[in-house]
């Protein structure tokens, strides 16, 4: 087969293994691919893309192969490798139902499922579900920390990597970050399902699971304190807690002769750095510095 074919049933994705080989044989088979791998970057405002695509197909396709090909196949691929990132994102988000959503560092969002629950989502955090099924399954996985507003219907599930929370319509918490695994509820009945554990929290209550240790407790407040832009922890290990200043403030934290495994009841707002870390550092003795670029060490007072 003729090299123009090769290119032919290659743009077509219809090359046998044999031909698959000889066309990685050909000389400018890398020069071909690079051009689908940046076609992310071509600017295809360059081209009349209506007219200069029916051109490329009638090229293509012509059984009457020009002996000038060369000359014209390298811009005909670029019009090419536009089309098929146009209808390869056209057929992704048509046959790919799934939503995933994430926030970045100091970053708070709010979304909206198909059935009018909400979500709000902290810093550093993401979750993904499946809209088209979500009439007959209502499941969201989770990576990092959401207040769930829950519309009453079919159960309703996030998926956590350690647990899962199981409701009808409620409101409640969920933090899972590395070992550190909490569920807060704060309307309506909540069932936790563990590798080891299975609870039940009415409103009010809170589980805690971190290092193999579980804790459960009453709620401080009757919603989550982070969506006001206040991280408020119970019982917490302070290395946890330290964790949130770092994914609040975009800072890294370090500290010298601290035990980050104690536990931590208080809390810090989201808006002023200086009050934060006196907010953390005074009930536990501690002093710290901020020290550049965005580095913070704690340390122990003497």
């Amino acid at each position: 087969m003729d090299q123009e074919n090769l290119i032919q049933k290659w743009l077509l994705d219809e090359l046998s293994k044999e031909e698959s080989k000889a066309f990685d044989a050909m000389e400018d088979a890398p020069f071909y691919k690079s051009i689908i791998n940046d076609a992310a970057q071509f600017k295809a405002s360059h081209f009349s893309t209506v007219d200069d695509f029916e051109t490329f197909k009638e090229r293509v396709i012509s059984p009457d192969p020009k002996v000038r090909k060369i000359q014209w196949i390298k811009p005909i691929l670029r019009i090419a490798s536009v089309a098929v990132l146009f209808f390869g994102l056209y057929y992704y988000f048509l046959f790919n139902p799934v939503t995933e959503v994430q926030t970045e560092v100091a970053q708070k969002t709010i979304i909206e499922l198909p059935d009018a629950s909400q979500v709000v989502l902290n810093a550093l955090s993401e979750v993904s579900y499946d809209k088209n099924a979500w009439g007959t399954k209502r499941e969201i996985k989770l990576e990092g920390e959401a207040f769930f507003d829950v519309a009453k219907g079919a159960k309703f599930d996030v998926v956590t990597s350690k647990g899962t929370i199981s409701v009808l319509g409620t409101e409640f918490n969920v933090k899972q970050r590395g070992t550190f695994f909490e569920v807060a509820c704060f309307e309506g009945t909540v069932r936790v399902v563990t590798n080891r554990h299975t609870e039940i929290l009415q409103a009010g209550d809170n589980f805690k699971l971190f290092d193999g240790e579980m804790i459960t407790g009453k709620n401080s407040f009757d919603e989550p304190q982070w969506t006001k832009n206040t991280s408020y922890f119970q019982r917490t290990p302070l290395k946890e807690v330290f964790a949130e200043l770092e994914r609040q403030y975009n800072v890294t934290i370090t500290f010298e002769n601290v035990d980050a495994e104690q536990l931590f009841t208080g809390g810090f707002v989201h808006s002023d750095l200086e009050t934060a870390l006196a907010a953390i550092s005074e009930p536990l003795d501690l002093n710290y510095q901020i020290l550049k670029p965005n580095t913070v060490r704690f340390s122990k007072r003497d």
